[in-house]
């Protein structure tokens, strides 16, 4: 068994390979960058070395570094976790010429995979079911568009190269395929070094299915069932789950039996993923079915097959990085209950997405397990992926799963980095998520309903204005605060400052805020607003008196006097500062309506008042 490991990537995958590690007994070395200095998982790490600058490109992505890094300590493998060097076969091959073990599957593996114009014809060969399409060498325009058209439109144009959606293009008419294919070769020139492209047929209701394989050095091969991915933006995962649903018996034995074949046509060993694009216009069928592309090392959403199978796969990986076999034949293995894993991201949802990095000053996540990297007093940085956790449920079944997985995003605090916890518990909300009926296009097709606004709802500044209110009287209990004998109860309103707006809210007694967390922090009041969230403050007004008649000055929420600048009978011009009202630990001027008299004076320096209380009352002057 391996003795000491070096994990050659960073954040909340580091994390997980060191928390298995550990528990096998193996010492683990962590790498990192300036920006990574203090970063959770060199912390985590029995040893850490410092590889480079911040830019991947400087450090991460420099294979040089990482095995100077393991031969320096003493590593005897490499993890290489996902992304990065995951699945580079000349970085893998270096690693075992330097005489270390490589945790993942041998270069040769990588290779055959690497190409999708390739594998697709492997796969064909291996009797794996392919999208119908062209993978030829003949890269004319004239060859490419007779193709497409053969097909029949829509055609989906990808870089044989490609990978994160980039170097792919969809084609509705055959007018448009030229300049289609421009583009498409221009982005997978800039993007990969190599612009061949491949095409394939639209599926028009598409699903993304993955078959979890694992192969070892003794021959065996076993899958891990299927995950469903298709809740994606911009061909990047969202959120995952383990089984597919609507995916029967039948099915599921056939394309789990394809994705075997698959692993074994490339000799695979240890931890892959066959994913394949399903057509669901009339259910999954194992004839609607088709390979994709393999990814030849562990996927992010990997815990969701861990929790149906209770397989530690990174623990798998160092066992069959180590000589060990499968530690589980295909027999042993079954599905138990429903998980689900949203990715938390750090971006503005409402906003279009716009990343957010910066100090994670509030952070606080629940969960049955929450994969993560970062810790509140930490930071996002701006130089990788912005993802901040993964939050993971397991449950009996899938409604039950979705609905502990939609009140963790709910209750998700994080600021003041924004993330996009309302955009998923929206999305796990959404009807046609929870009929299991979506496809790739979901998210897309359904943006207006699940992005977020942007501003804080009604319930949450009734649960701000609730706070305010029960802070600021310390004497009397929330349900008496502006309770006035012979008079109906007042609801004040109440201004609020969230960043450069203000809002205002009416409080309405006994209005319920279910979700609202509040507390008060350093910036001021924060509330969770069903994962977005908020800090407040009451915002400084110069007339923020509430006027019961024409002249009446109101106290506009409980507070202690601290100043009174006038006495009865001067005469006050409009906006005249006449007393001063402190309350949640600010300062709130009360002024004079218009021109004319102080009539009379109720409230004294050091007085105590409730909401709505007459302080002053101010009259016109008598006309002649």
């Amino acid at each position: 068994m391996i003795a000491k490991l070096l994990i050659a990537n960073r954040g909340e995958i580091a994390c997980r390979i060191i928390r298995t590690a550990r528990a096998m007994g193996i010492a683990t070395v962590a790498v990192y960058s300036d920006a990574d200095a203090k970063a959770l998982h060199v912390r985590q790490a029995d040893e850490a070395v410092h590889i480079g600058p911040s830019p991947a490109a400087e450090s991460y992505l420099v294979g040089e570094k990482i095995i100077a890094a393991a031969k320096e300590t003493g590593a005897q493998a490499i993890h290489p976790g996902y992304g990065f060097l995951s699945e580079n076969a000349a970085f893998a091959q270096a690693v075992i010429d330097a005489g270390l073990i490589w945790v993942g599957p041998k270069p040769s593996s990588i290779e055959a995979m690497g190409l999708k114009d390739a594998a697709k014809k492997l796969m064909r060969a291996a009797g794996v079911p392919v999208t119908p399409g062209y993978e030829g060498e003949d890269q004319s325009v004239e060859r490419l568009k007779s193709e497409a058209d053969a097909i029949g439109y829509p055609v989906l144009i990808k870089a044989v190269a490609g990978g994160g959606g980039k170097g792919m293009r969809k084609v509705d008419a055959a007018g448009d395929f030229e300049a289609a294919l421009e583009s498409c070769r221009r982005e997978a020139k800039a993007s990969f070094g190599n612009d061949e492209v491949l095409l394939e047929k639209w599926i028009t209701s598409p699903r993304h299915i993955e078959v979890q394989v694992f192969g070892d050095s003794h021959g065996n091969v076993v899958h891990l069932f299927e995950r469903d991915c298709s809740l994606q933006r911009r061909h990047q995962k969202v959120i995952e789950e383990a089984p597919a649903p609507g995916m029967d018996e039948a099915t599921r034995e056939e394309i789990c039996a394809a994705a075997v074949r698959a692993a074994k046509a490339v000799d695979y060993e240890g931890a892959g993923t066959i994913e394949f694009i399903a057509d669901a216009s009339e259910g999954l069928r194992a004839d609607r079915i088709f390979f994709m592309e393999m990814n030849t090392r562990l996927q992010v959403e990997h815990p969701v097959t861990e929790e149906i199978t209770g397989v530690d796969l990174v623990e798998w990986q160092l066992r069959v990085a180590s000589g060990e076999p499968i530690p589980l034949q295909q027999d042993e293995l079954s599905i138990n209950g429903w998980a689900i894993e949203a990715r938390l991201y750090a971006e503005d949802a409402a906003k279009g997405f716009l990343p957010s990095t910066g100090p994670l000053t509030h952070l606080d996540l629940v969960g049955d397990r929450v994969e993560t990297g970062v810790e509140e007093g930490g930071e996002v940085s701006p130089f990788y992926d912005p993802m901040i956790a993964k939050l993971i449920v397991h449950r009996e079944d899938r409604e039950a799963a979705i609905q502990s997985l939609a009140l963790d995003c709910s209750e998700v605090i994080c600021w003041p980095v924004r993330t996009n916890a309302e955009f998923l518990w929206r999305a796990l909300e959404h009807e046609i998520f929870r009929s299991g009926e979506m496809t790739t296009g979901f998210l897309e097709a359904e943006s207006d309903a699940l992005l977020p606004t942007g501003e804080p709802s009604a319930a949450a500044l009734q649960a701000l204005t609730d706070h305010f209110l029960a802070a600021a009287d310390e004497t009397s209990p929330p349900e008496l605060v502006g309770l006035r004998l012979n008079a109906p109860k007042a609801e004040p309103l109440m201004k609020f400052s969230i960043g450069s707006a203000t809002f205002d809210h009416r409080h309405q007694w006994h209005s319920p805020h279910a979700g609202r967390h509040v507390e008060e922090v350093e910036e001021g009041v924060l509330v969770n607003d069903l994962g977005t969230t908020f800090v407040a403050t009451i915002a400084r007004n110069e007339t923020a008196g509430v006027h019961a008649h024409d002249g009446d000055i109101l106290a506009p929420m409980p507070g202690k006097v601290i100043a009174v600048h006038v006495a009865e009978g001067d005469p006050v011009t409009a906006g005249q500062r006449l007393l001063v009202l402190e309350a949640m630990k600010m300062e709130h001027a009360l002024t004079a309506p218009f021109d004319g008299l102080v009539a009379e004076l109720s409230a004294s320096e050091g007085a105590q008042v409730q909401v709505e209380a007459l302080l002053a009352r101010v009259e016109a002057p008598a006309e002649d």
